[in-house]
């Protein structure tokens, strides 16, 4: 089992940075792949961005260039760098593991991020 813990979330302006972190509970952090989530109200649930236990690390279009994702094995957490923040990068954030070892994954109980004026 792995317990995810989001914090960081938060109201800004336009323009500002949030960085989002997720907490992970539970044994072989490191083999995990661990992805960040949005879900806007009234859509689905989709991938921001995704880092495989060696680093390895993609984006949604929407957020390349604005979004970082990273990972620290040794404190069994992993981080969301959001610059550059849109109105339209509002949504509730969701921390997913996917341990592939077992085929399971999990997920966060979500951190809401708003970007308004």
């Amino acid at each position: 089992q792995v317990q995810l813990v989001e914090s960081g979330g938060g109201l800004v302006q336009p323009g500002e940075s949030l960085r989002l972190s997720c907490a992970a509970a539970g044994s072989g952090f490191n083999l995990l792949i661990m992805g960040w989530y949005q879900q806007a109200p009234g859509k689905e649930r989709e991938l921001v961005a995704r880092v495989t236990s060696s680093g390895t690390t993609n984006y949604a279009d929407s957020v390349k260039g604005r979004f970082t994702i990273s990972r620290d094995n040794a404190k069994n957490t992993m981080y969301l760098q959001m610059n550059s923040l849109k109105p339209e990068d509002t949504a509730v954030y969701y921390c997913n593991a996917w341990a592939w070892t077992i085929g399971q994954e999990f997920w966060g109980q979500g951190t809401q991020v708003t970007v308004s004026s």
